[in-house]
């Protein structure tokens, strides 16, 4: 995935400045896997999983099935497992599923539903992933000592 936010940026510019290869119109349904290379349109309804290079869902396309791409941009209706290096989640577009991006940017009035995982530092992470910390004990000690903090001659109890 990429590392530093100039890499991001370079990438989402390519991805825009390229031309749709392939639409797949409004008045088709398609049932089945679809794999493509370059920039592709979705007007039309997908029941299957789709791979890819860079995904483009209109404001009236629907996915249902899982998507692996380099890029994914969501206008329309999506339902599944995605798996992309930049993710981009329109105004009007709803996304039900895993999430596992490198970049994620979502406008306000895009609805996301299910687990996300986003992460641009991605490559320091793999080469030294951090320990897991034990569940809710470290959340809960981190949000008392900030309160303690802010908070003159009160003290607090950790659980």
């Amino acid at each position: 995935m990429f590392g530093k936010k100039e890499d991001i940026e370079k990438e989402f510019q390519k991805v825009e400045e390229e031309a749709i290869s392939s639409i797949i119109d409004g008045r088709m349904k398609i049932t089945g896997e679809i794999a493509f290379k370059g920039k592709t349109r979705i007007d039309g309804i997908i029941h299957g999983n789709i791979s890819g290079e860079h995904l483009i869902l209109s404001k009236d396309g629907k996915i249902n099935g899982d998507i692996k791409v380099i890029s994914f941009i969501c206008q329309g209706s999506f339902t599944g497992n995605v798996e992309a290096k930049i993710l981009s989640a329109k105004k009007g577009c709803s996304i039900d599923g895993k999430i596992v991006v490198g970049s994620l940017t979502v406008e306000p009035g895009a609805s996301l539903d299910g687990e996300i995982k986003a992460a641009t530092k991605a490559s320091a992470k793999d080469q030294n992933p951090a320990p897991t910390p034990a569940p809710n004990k470290t959340k809960v000690s981190a949000a008392v000592q900030k309160a303690s903090e802010s908070i003159p001659n009160k003290e607090f109890s950790q659980p």
